[in-house]
């Protein structure tokens, strides 16, 4: 299992727009009329990557968790469906309902929007404070799918609790490990 690290963007960096269809009810949806009243969770997954399998009962917690708490929860799927049909718009839709995911599973066709948020791996996260500048970027947690440790979320949660509490969110994050967005190289 080829491991791939986030690529760390400076925090302060603005969330860059988009408009991203969901597979799941056909609808296009833009970044500003998902943004949360306290902040916004964008996650680059997938459905096939073991990684994303490993923590998938964690990414919907967060969900059900953060949305009712004005927190928007947000994945994107970037990956090239030609060469990975598993990730295909049409299997998002089962593996979100499978997952239990309440939140927005988006298609990045063009694979515009992970270039433009310089995404690198499944999972990757991004958490963006109410004027939707970047607070976090990193891992979830120090679970791997082989490492014995469970998933907790304790690295994202802390941040997403820190910026609910109006505290400063910790500047020391490490970054988020995963398989390499699949690029179409064509």
């Amino acid at each position: 299992m080829a491991k791939t690290a986030s690529s760390m963007i400076a925090l302060g960096t603005v969330a860059p727009d988009f408009n991203l269809p969901e597979p799941a009810t056909g609808k296009t949806r833009d970044l500003q009329s998902m943004r949360g009243a306290r902040g916004t969770m964008i996650m680059f997954i997938c459905n096939h990557c073991p990684f994303v399998k490993f923590v998938a009962h964690e990414l919907a917690r967060l969900g059900q968790d953060y949305m009712p708490r004005d927190i928007a929860v947000v994945a994107i799927n970037a990956n090239d469906v030609i060469a990975y049909p598993d990730d295909a718009p049409d299997k998002m839709v089962v593996e979100a309902r499978q997952q239990g995911y309440t939140f927005p599973y988006l298609y990045d066709q063009s694979q515009q929007v992970a270039k433009a948020y310089q995404a690198a791996c499944t999972p990757d996260f991004y958490l963006y404070d109410a004027d939707l500048k970047c607070v976090y970027r990193g891992q979830l947690d120090d679970a791997r799918p082989s490492n014995g440790i469970a998933v907790t979320g304790r690295d994202l949660r802390a941040a997403i609790e820190a910026l609910l509490s109006g505290e400063a969110v910790a500047h020391e994050q490490r970054p988020s490990i995963g398989c390499g967005i699949k690029w179409k190289t064509t």
